[in-house]
């Protein structure tokens, strides 16, 4: 297809576009509206902070697992079947969600749907490009990128509304008409694909799996983990982030010397500029935009003394910001460069996130409202141009790995920026609350002014051309891309 390139998209590349963000929407929402009930889910069923926790928790390592599967999965079945599956999968899991008796089959069910997740994000990604004939220029990304950039500031706004007028269960069950509307415009908008290897071939890579899975968890579940008493030297902490950690490097070899084997995520093609420049920022970035949404939240909540619908009403400016910022960010990135507006987008979210190193208890509302808005203009500007030029020199067969290793890395940045922060105000904390938020808030700061160091290696122009047809020696002898 045509239309990704230039001002405007093609009808058929827009209507994929509307069927992947509604079908995506609501998975994402839901993986950050929880966040903020998780004191409300602890009374209601009886349990504890600590072990409703894990309904976050195991979301997100339900995720790590997934993330893997999709790239087999979608040569398996083909992309269009997989993820309708995954959202059949997921608003499933979500009506059990709401229908949970204790805390314990609350965890196991939000399991079920963090394994949809994970296989919704990436495919998100990846059908888009698809769609758009293996064009992923900015404001394809920019357009596929909404819903994820906006997820972190949205959800936990509608999670306090939710939360203040209504059931716990209904931030489960309001995933159920957007999943089905999503599933509609899947089936009548995602073109079709056939599977590229049929019934009886394209087999599970299960070492690879078996080692990437738990690589991911362990390291998660570490970082996770470190706020807790002890830091690195909890053991609950460090053992998972240094089983996690040899696992990585295990299947990193293994991957890297496959031969004639097809790894479940090819780590090779990291080796192109394109792809292993923009995940390091992808993972830079997520490290930045999770430090903050972290810490805004408490910040009114703990400092200010506020409710959680009035934490997220008070998130709405940065979410606002974020929401502007997709209608400009590809004209400037075709304009200017993925390099320029990264950093550019970077050095303002850091600006942006000053006033609240400096803020306390009584800090004008209304200014903190502005800096939020502007900061959320530099979040939602830093995801795009990396997003695009990701795919700039990966051939087509190489789309789906290439999905992977961003969102991974995206992934689990998220997660080191949360723990570096968590650490922080609860190393703080024994100074009085307003300087342990200062002070995580400085570290937040330092973590996004630090993500400019792998935003000067991206390539300067952005990512309007057709990625080059794969040759012959484009792949290996089972026909999987090699890297360039």
């Amino acid at each position: 297809m045509t239309g990704t390139t230039g001002a405007r998209l093609s009808p058929q590349v827009r209507n994929a576009l509307i069927a992947l963000v509604v079908g995506g929407i609501a998975a994402i929402l839901d993986s950050t509206m929880v966040t903020l009930a998780i004191r409300t889910l602890a009374v209601r069923l009886h349990s504890t902070a600590g072990t409703i926790q894990w309904v976050t928790t195991g979301f997100l390592l339900a995720m790590a697992v997934a993330i893997p599967v999709t790239g087999w999965a979608e040569r398996r079945w083909g992309g269009k079947r997989v993820w309708m599956g995954a959202l059949a999968l997921f608003v499933l899991a979500s009506v059990l969600c709401a229908a949970a008796w204790n805390g314990t089959s609350l965890i196991g069910f939000r399991a079920l749907q963090g394994f949809g997740a994970g296989l919704i994000f990436p495919l998100m990604q990846t059908l888009a490009v698809r769609a758009a004939g293996g064009r992923a220029g900015s404001r394809l990304m920019a357009a596929v990128g909404l819903p994820i950039a906006l997820g972190p500031i949205l959800g936990p706004v509608i999670g306090g509304v939710v939360l203040h007028w209504l059931s716990w269960r209904w931030l489960f069950l309001i995933n159920v008409p957007v999943i089905a509307a999503g599933l509609l415009l899947a089936w009548r908008f995602l073109p079709a694909d056939r599977p590229v290897s049929p019934s009886g071939r394209g087999r599970l890579d299960w070492i690879g799996l078996a080692l990437l899975a738990p690589a991911l968890t362990g390291i998660l579940l570490g970082l996770s983990r470190l706020s807790e008493d002890g830091g690195i030297g909890h053991v609950g902490a460090l053992l998972p982030l240094l089983a996690g950690a040899v696992l990585l490097a295990a299947f990193i070899t293994r991957a890297s010397r496959s031969g004639e084997r097809e790894p479940i995520v090819d780590v090779r093609v990291l080796r192109v500029r394109s792809l292993g420049s923009a995940s390091a920022v992808l993972f830079a970035a997520g490290a930045a935009m999770y430090a903050g949404m972290f810490l805004l939240p408490l910040y009114y909540q703990q400092l200010r003394g506020g409710g959680v619908l009035d934490a997220g009403l008070l998130m709405i400016p940065q979410g606002v910001g974020a929401l502007a910022s997709r209608f400009a960010v590809g004209g400037l990135a075709d304009r200017f460069g993925a390099r320029a507006v990264t950093v550019a987008g970077f050095l303002l979210a850091a600006v942006a996130t000053v006033p609240f190193a400096l803020a306390g208890p009584r800090t004008s509302l209304w200014w903190l409202g502005a800096v939020l808005l502007v900061r959320g203009l530099g979040v939602g500007t830093v995801l795009i141009p990396p997003m695009s030029v990701a795919y700039q020199d990966i051939p087509p067969a190489g789309i789906p790995h290439a999905t992977m290793n961003t969102r991974i890395a995206q992934q689990v940045g998220a997660s080191f920026g949360t723990a570096i922060v968590a650490v922080a105000l609860q190393t703080l904390l024994a100074g009085g609350a307003t300087g342990a938020f200062q002070g995580a808030f400085w570290w937040a700061i330092a973590i996004t002014v630090a993500a400019v160091v792998p935003a000067i290696a991206l390539p300067t122009g952005s990512a309007t051309s057709r990625p080059p047809e794969p040759t012959p020696d484009d792949r290996t002898p089972n026909g999987q891309v090699a890297a360039r």
